[in-house]
């Protein structure tokens, strides 16, 4: 199940870690590379090596790893490989490369999330989404990724479609949407997670739990979304046992294979939603 809210937490703060768990995210990102000073590090690295260790696999727990070319990210590949169990996935900041993408997933033994966070990177999406199998996302980091391209307010939107473009071309999944930095206007980052479900993407980086049910609210289908999916799906099963391959709704809207498949997706992600909820 694709998760909705992905929870970042540094690593070297262990009292923070647990909190994190136990919240309503749908995952957990211990941030080993930004929030982590280097002084801190080995602790970080060890602190979610045990987190790994002893959470329920029913609660993914992800490890955004230092970027490619750092002396922390040999100690975490290492660490890892040595550790005899897996995170659900890491998320590989600052790639930009695909052929440096895709020595190190061969060196993991899990699903890699490529961030995306300079033009270089950027330029490079579609051949980083397709550089290894364990490669199973790609995102964007829009902090570093504005800085880089030197851009204001809005200026991402095309990068944004890019990327989707990108993702779905080499059959992945929708993208996680970036973080919204604001934490103090969730006015905002409710009205841009819903754009960004409209833009293609699913799930959303949050910083801060205040923000989850939020995100989670936005990526999962309403009762109306899903009523009008299952009158689609239904309408099309009849026009199939009928001869027919189209139909048109009782709105007079034209429903064809294309539309019928969107409204799978809908459905699909209400049950998984559905699922969460019986396993909380």
């Amino acid at each position: 199940m694709t998760p909705r809210s992905w929870l970042y937490v540094p690593g070297h703060r262990d009292d923070r870690i647990g909190k994190a768990i136990d919240s309503g995210a749908d995952a957990v990102v211990i941030d080993l590379e930004d929030a982590v000073p280097v002084g801190v590090k080995d602790r970080a690295l060890a602190n979610a090596l045990d987190a790994v260790r002893t959470v329920s696999p029913e609660k993914p727990i992800w490890l955004r790893l230092n970027a490619v070319g750092t002396e922390w990210l040999d100690n975490e590949t290492a660490a890892l490989a040595a550790a005899g169990y897996r995170p659900s996935g890491v998320r590989l900041p600052k790639a930009d490369d695909p052929g440096a993408v895709a020595a190190t997933a061969e060196r993991l033994g899990c699903a890699v999330h490529a961030i995306i966070e300079s033009a270089a990177g950027l330029l490079a999406a579609p051949q980083i989404a397709r550089c290894h199998p364990r490669v199973t996302g790609i995102a964007l980091g829009e902090a570093d990724l504005a800085a880089d391209m030197r851009t204001e307010a809005g200026g991402l939107e095309w990068a944004r479609g890019w990327l989707v473009t990108a993702a779905r071309a080499a059959g992945l999944a929708s993208p996680v949407q970036s973080v919204w930095t604001a934490v103090d206007d969730p006015e905002g980052l409710a009205r841009t997670s819903r754009t960004g479900r409209a833009q293609g993407f699913f799930g959303r980086s949050v910083i801060h739990p205040n923000q989850i049910d939020i995100v989670n609210q936005a990526y999962t289908p309403s009762p109306e979304e899903q009523d009008r999916a299952q009158r689609i799906v239904d309408l099309a099963a009849a026009a199939l046992a009928a001869g027919e391959s189209a139909v048109l709704d009782e709105s007079g809207r034209f429903i064809d294979p294309a539309v019928v498949a969107n409204a799978r997706v809908v459905l699909d992600r209400a049950q998984a939603t559905a699922l969460r909820g019986v396993r909380a």
